[in-house]
């Protein structure tokens, strides 16, 4: 076979498993779309407020998002040789994205943020509306029950969707959705204890950081859903590669996601700029800059100091640029670590591609 045709058979193969990839990430956005409309018609005849919740949902699905632990799983499922015609993937997809869901609508409350991907939150929403409506008790306290109540609610249908994949993904399943329950009560905790003064020994440090990006955000998003594709293709032994790409390309997904709510557009990102500093998230970056300047730390307690200080001491001690070195280092590693797994060399050229799509994201 010539050079040419070899490349042209490589492009070919190529073009399939993409095409394979987006059929079945369509397959998805179906699945999503089918349960909120089967479940909101069946809650119509009960009562016309029992749909609110639903309707909630839908709108969070309708206004995009860019799925990727679906994607993940697909092509870990892919790559481990699955049968894309299997719906146990299709179900395994939408209650990975139905997770995202019920976590954001929570972070939101916990946040105490108003906007995401360019719209009022569900506790927002809900709190002017009770508001507008005068309606007795308190108007926050109402939305953030209600967003409450919406977020347990996807996790629901994440759990009545995932029992629809094979029965072998279920420990990985459970070990996902503990980790992002631990990873958010940890984030919770170091905001509260951000304010302790940076000589304290109860300081968050960079390892701290590191723990609560890896198994509240980079796990979920990207080593999890990959391990829980393949095996729902019933290959075990792929569970130690995907890990340590995993685990690479997931803190560069969580450093780009700082850099983005740090020095990102709000007409990208779907939400405030400088969110993690008013919140005293002990983020990747913030960790990576007090272990170079303590003065960091009473910019972001101390009352008086705005996010445009913070960015401006981040620039002048070049971290936004340290933290893209690493970012590469990352994605370098996690391609190492795909190069040599048991999968096809189409799948390691997808999962390469991937990796570099998360690590280099505007939004």
């Amino acid at each position: 076979m010539t050079p040419e045709a070899t490349t042209d058979a490589g492009r070919e193969a190529t073009d399939l498993a993409r095409r394979t990839s987006a059929g079945l990430l369509h397959r998805v956005e179906d699945r999503l779309r089918s349960l909120l409309a089967a479940e909101r018609a069946g809650w119509a005849g009960v009562h016309e407020r029992a749909v609110v919740p639903v309707d909630a949902l839908r709108e969070l699905i309708a206004s995009g998002g860019k799925r990727i632990r679906p994607a993940f799983c697909i092509t870990g499922y892919l790559a481990a040789g699955g049968d894309p015609e299997d719906p146990g993937i299709v179900a395994a997809g939408a209650a990975l994205e139905m997770l995202h869901v019920s976590a954001l609508v929570h972070d939101d409350v916990l946040d105490d943020s108003d906007q995401r991907r360019g719209r009022p939150t569900v506790h927002t929403r809900h709190a002017r509306l009770h508001a507008d409506e005068g309606w007795q008790g308190e108007s926050r306290r109402y939305g953030e029950g209600v967003a409450i109540l919406v977020g347990d609610l996807a996790l629901v249908y994440s759990g009545e969707l995932m029992a629809e994949a094979p029965r072998t993904v279920a420990p990985e399943w459970h070990r996902l959705r503990s980790e992002v329950m631990v990873g958010q009560y940890l984030d919770v905790h170091a905001a509260a204890e951000f304010s302790v003064d940076p000589r304290g020994s109860r300081l968050v440090d960079l390892q701290g950081s590191r723990l609560i990006a890896r198994i509240k955000s980079g796990r979920y998003t990207i080593h999890r859903p990959l391990v829980v594709g393949a095996l729902a293709a019933g290959r075990h032994d792929l569970a130690p590669a995907f890990e340590e790409y995993g685990e690479a390309v997931g803190e560069a997904f969580q450093l780009r996601d700082d850099l983005l709510d740090a020095f990102g557009d709000p007409a990208d990102t779907g939400k405030p700029t400088g969110l993690d500093f008013t919140q005293h998230k002990m983020t990747l970056l913030l960790g990576w800059a007090m272990q170079r300047d303590e003065h960091i730390h009473t910019l972001i307690t101390e009352p008086g100091h705005t996010p445009d200080e913070v960015r401006r001491r981040l620039l002048d001690m070049a971290v936004p640029a340290d933290v893209e070195k690493h970012i590469a280092d990352l994605v370098e590693r996690g391609c190492k670590a795909i190069a040599d797994a048991p999968v096809d060399q189409v799948w390691r050229g997808e999962l390469a591609d991937l990796a570099v799509r998360v690590a280099y994201r505007n939004a």
